[in-house]
This record gives C-alpha cells, sequence and structure tokens, in this order.
C-alpha cells in the first residue's frame, strides 16, 4: 500500500507545471522501476499517436512526461504528442521516452488555408477552405533560424485569435467577464491558452460570481439559450457545461465566433514549407468523409501529396463508436474508404484519440470490428514514424535526400522504414551515431539493427 501512495503521488507530479519537478518524479519512478517496485504491462499492439499535451491542451491536465510514463506503463508499441501551434513539448516527450525505452514521435496541430477548396467545406465545420492540418516527426523543439518567424507567428496568431474570443464572449455574457492575461495564460504552461482554457475560466468565474446554484442556473440558461432543466443537470459538470460554453459562445453563429477567410491562417504551401524545414513531414489530417472537401478520399490525398504529405492521420474512435446503429454504419464505411484510399497510395496511417478533451478514450480499442482489420496497418505507420524519428538525427529523415536517392517510390521507403521501427527501441538512438548520409540503405541495416 505504501509503495502505491507514493507511486500515485509521483504519477500526480508528472503533471505539474513546473519541469524540474516533473523530471525528479520520473526519475523516481524509474529508480522504483529498476528495483521491481512497479510493474509494466507487456508491449500491445496498441498504439496512440495523437495525444495533445498541456501544452496545448489535454482533457487531463497530462503533461509530455506524464504521457511517455502512461503509455510505457499500459504498454503501447508507440506514442506521439500533438500540440496546436507550438513545439514547447516536443523536447520533454522525447527525452522522457527515450528514457523510458518508449517509441516516440512528436507533431505539430494548426489550421491552414487551402486554396483549391475555398469554397469547400472540408474539416473544420462550417469553414470553407480551412482544414486542421499536421506536421509530424520533429526531432526537438528549436527550429532552423530561418523557420523561428514562422513558428513565432503561429503562437502569436493564435493567441491573437483566442483573445479576440474572449472580448467577444464578455461582451456577450456581460455579467461574467475575465481577464485573457490574467485567467485565462496562467492555465496553460508555456502561455498558450486555447478556447478550452477559456471555457474553463468562464466556468470557474461563474461559480464564484453567481455562488448560488440557483441564480447560476438562470444565468447560463438565458446565455447559452438552454432550458434551465437541462442546465441544472450539468451546472457542477465542468465537462459538459464547458462544452456547452464552447458550442454556444464560441462556435459558428454564436457571439463570441470569429469567422476565418484565407488570411486568418497560413496557407497550406507554406506551413508544409515550414514543416519539411524543421526535418518533419507533413501530415494530411481526416474527420469522416461527409464534407464536401473529404468526400473523395483518393483526390483530397492526391492533393495534399502535391503539397509534400507524405502520411494521413485519422481519430477513428469519433467514425464508429456511436450509440445510433445507422450513423455507425454510415462513418465506419467511409472510414474504411478513407482507409483503403490512403493504402492504395501508399500513405503510412497515424491513428490516435486526441485528449483534447475530458471523456475521450486514452487508447483506440483496436478489437473492435471496424478497426481490427487494419491494426498492422496503424502498427506499420507507427513503425514509420519512430523509424524517421531514429534516422532524422543523421539527416536521414523520411523525406530527406538520403531517402530521396534511395527508394524507387513511397511503398518501398515505407517498408523499410517501417521494418526499422518494429526491429528497433529507442536504445537505437546510440547507433545512429555511426550513420550517416554517404551510407547505403544496407549499411545503414547493418549499424542500427539489434545484432
Amino acid at each position: 500500500m505504501e509503495n502505491k501512495t507514493e507511486i500515485l503521488e509521483l504519477e500526480n507530479k508528472l503533471n505539474s507545471f513546473n519541469l524540474k519537478e516533473r523530471e525528479a518524479s520520473l526519475h523516481s519512478l524509474r529508480l522504483m522501476l529498476g528495483d521491481g517496485k512497479i510493474e509494466l504491462n507487456q508491449e500491445k499492439q496498441e498504439v496512440n499517436l495523437h495525444c495533445h499535451t498541456f501544452f496545448s491542451y489535454n482533457g487531463y491536465g497530462y503533461s509530455p512526461t506524464y504521457i511517455a510514463w502512461w503509455a510505457k506503463k499500459y504498454g503501447l508499441f508507440a506514442a506521439a504528442t500533438v500540440d496546436f501551434d507550438v513545439l514547447d513539448g516536443v523536447d520533454e516527450f522525447l527525452k522522457a521516452a527515450w528514457g523510458l525505452n518508449l517509441r516516440p514521435s512528436t507533431g505539430i496541430e494548426t489550421r491552414v488555408f487551402i486554396p483549391e477548396l475555398e469554397s469547400s467545406e472540408i474539416n473544420s465545420p462550417g469553414e470553407p477552405g480551412i482544414s486542421y492540418h499536421m506536421g509530424f516527426g520533429f526531432i526537438c523543439s528549436a527550429v532552423p533560424k530561418k523557420s523561428q518567424p514562422y513558428l513565432e507567428k503561429l503562437r502569436s496568431s493564435a493567441s491573437a485569435r483566442t483573445r479576440e474570443i474572449v472580448r467577444k464572449v464578455n461582451e456577450y455574457l456581460d455579467a461574467v467577464t475575465i481577464d485573457f492575461d490574467t485567467e485565462v495564460v496562467p492555465l496553460a504552461p508555456s502561455r498558450n491558452a486555447t478556447e478550452r482554457h477559456v471555457c474553463s475560466a468562464y466556468f470557474a468565474k461563474a461559480g464564484n460570481i453567481f455562488p448560488d446554484a440557483v441564480r447560476r442556473i438562470s444565468f447560463w440558461s438565458e446565455k447559452l439559450k438552454t432550458p434551465a432543466d437541462k442546465i441544472m443537470k450539468i451546472i457542477n459538470d465542468p465537462v459538459q457545461l464547458q462544452n456547452l460554453i464552447r458550442a454556444k459562445t464560441m462556435k459558428m453563429g454564436s457571439a463570441g465566433y470569429v469567422k476565418p477567410d484565407s488570411q486568418s491562417f497560413p496557407a497550406l504551401a507554406e506551413m508544409n514549407k515550414f514543416i519539411m524545414e524543421c526535418g518533419a513531414v507533413p501530415v494530411l489530417t481526416w474527420l469522416n468523409g461527409e464534407s464536401d472537401g473529404e468526400k473523395d478520399p483518393e483526390t483530397l490525398i492526391d492533393l495534399h501529396i502535391k503539397y509534400g504529405a507524405a502520411a494521413v492521420n485519422i481519430i477513428p474512435d469519433r467514425n464508429w463508436n456511436l450509440p445510433d446503429p445507422e450513423q455507425r454504419k454510415k462513418k465506419i464505411h467511409e472510414l474504411h474508404r478513407f482507409i483503403e484510399a490512403a493504402k492504395k497510395k501508399d500513405m503510412p496511417i497515424l491513428v490516435g484519440t486526441e485528449m483534447n478533451a475530458p471523456g475521450q478514450c486514452l487508447v483506440d480499442n483496436f478489437s473492435c470490428d471496424a478497426l481490427k482489420p487494419y491494426i498492422n496497418d496503424f502498427i506499420d505507420g507507427a513503425a514509420v514514424f519512430f523509424a524517421h524519428t531514429l534516422l532524422q538525427h543523421a539527416g536521414m529523415g523520411l523525406l530527406s535526400s538520403w531517402a530521396s536517392a534511395n527508394f524507387a517510390n513511397r511503398r518501398e521507403r515505407n517498408e523499410y522504414y517501417a521494418n526499422i521501427g518494429k526491429a528497433c527501441t529507442p536504445a537505437a538512438l546510440d547507433r545512429i551515431a555511426y550513420c550517416g548520409p554517404e551510407m547505403s540503405k544496407e549499411k545503414v541495416l547493418e549499424a542500427i539493427l539489434p545484432k
């Protein structure tokens, strides 16, 4: 019991906003692991390659270090972090993962403008031409000097959009207002506050201004245009009420909605240029296949390939785990259609659960009928990007000149990287020091594969 209490206390400290405390706690947990006081699950054929951290927003408050520890303890084959508009958690997650011998990858997510689809909704509901988009396979938080202004612009533009939302929502709510700098920014460890942080701040502020539940219910009922009996059921439920606040005050058609245009977000070509300058890989993100922009998966994939994409990202759980049988059938059909198109185009498939809202699952149910046929494809996708993360340290990542010179096509290249990713663990990083772009692909295998 004493060990369990100590372990729980240390695990909780992994989510401290203090980096030194996170690092010290992980060090203590690793010592307990080495002494046999902690048992790990055996490695499973399961992955989560889309874990937002508290550097953008994690629905459970998880830090990059905690995610690495949890993934190793649970037994994931591989794990990856992704944050909106920043790379702040990359170094921390990779350091923790290397130390735990967990296969890692890291990414960044933002929204981009796609000129060819300017009149079509894609994967950002109600926003024609705007698409969520990812870069994947970064090996450090630092970026080339020429790329620094672009990364800072991503951060500052996101902050300005969120600040404007607060200004508009404050005007609408009137009686419940928050200060962006003092009540929202401190909720994020690197000051990268998001809409979800804003919702949390409004939830807390309303509780302070209206400590009487009856008055608070009346306030939210009026402002969220929702019957009082419904508000009463969720008034003390931060998850449900904050989701309602976001939907009713910040999304399309609401008082705080900031309508984007072609200048609101970076162009796809510009974002991909930045991603590749950093040695990472542009990744198409797919929602559900129901919009005009996603109705033809092969055409969409071809468009992204033209701009440099070399993989696709899917959040499977929202595309099969539905109570309505007809809706579930339709979603699964679109999910499988997109997966088959990605396979046909030789695009590695990255899957995960996001974790950027409370209630989202920590790991997909890979044994369900909708996902079970594709588990090998998901493992391959994770292996490809772990191998990229290893080899990019020697300038031999997935989109490197070395890869272009050594592989005739995407399929051949992906199979090579997948084989490395499955055969190796992070211990192979030490052997990468003996590799370089002057080596043949055969010599690289000789150098890094376990003997």
